[in-house]
C-alpha cells in the first residue's frame, strides 16, 4: 500500500490522528475535527477514510471506557463524604447525632476502606490517558509512512 499512496493522502491521514490531540484546547475537538477531516475527505481517499474511522473508534471508546470508570469511582468518592461530617475529622460532636439515632457513618464509611477502589480507578484513569497518547503518536508515524495502523482496546463503531 505504501507505493499507492500519494503524499498528500499520507499527510491527511496522519493529520486526522494528530487532530486527536485538538481535545486539550478545544472541548470535545477530539471528535469534531477528525469527524471533519474524515467526512471531507473519505470518498476521495480509502486510506484516509480507513484511518478516519479507526480515530474515531478509538476515541469514542476511550470515552466509553472513561465514562465507566467515572460510574464506578463516583459512588466510591461519595461514600467518603461522610468521613468529612464525623466527630474526628473536624471535632463537631453534634453532626453524627440524628435526633440522638447516634449513627456513626466514619465505621460505614471510612477512608481507609474506600481509598484503595478510589486509587484504582484513578490509576486506570491515568493507564487511559497514556494509552491515547502513546497509539496516537503511534498511529500519527505509521500512517505518515504509509503503513496502516489500528488501535487496541478499539470498539468497532464505525466499520
Amino acid at each position: 500500500m505504501e507505493s499507492t499512496l500519494a503524499k498528500h493522502e499520507r499527510n491527511l491521514a496522519a493529520l486526522l490522528h494528530a487532530s486527536a490531540f485538538s481535545k486539550f484546547f478545544i472541548p470535545f475537538g477530539n471528535f469534531i475535527i477528525p469527524l471533519v477531516l474524515w467526512s471531507a475527505n473519505k470518498k476521495d481517499y480509502p486510506f484516509v477514510d480507513y484511518n478516519g474511522k479507526q480515530v474515531l473508534n478509538f476515541q469514542i471508546s476511550l470515552l466509553l471506557y472513561s465514562i465507566v470508570l467515572g460510574a464506578i469511582s463516583i459512588p466510591l468518592f461519595v461514600g467518603f463524604f461522610p468521613e468529612l461530617f464525623s466527630s474526628s475529622f473536624f471535632g463537631f460532636n453534634h453532626l453524627n447525632d440524628y435526633n440522638n439515632l447516634n449513627i456513626n457513618f466514619s465505621d460505614v464509611f471510612s477512608f481507609s476502606s474506600w481509598l484503595f477502589p478510589l486509587s484504582i480507578a484513578g490509576l486506570a484513569h491515568g493507564a487511559l490517558f497514556i494509552v491515547n497518547i502513546v497509539y496516537t503518536i503511534q498511529a500519527v508515524i505509521h500512517t505518515n509512512e504509509g503503513r496502516e495502523f489500528s488501535y487496541p482496546i478499539t470498539i468497532k463503531f464505525l466499520k
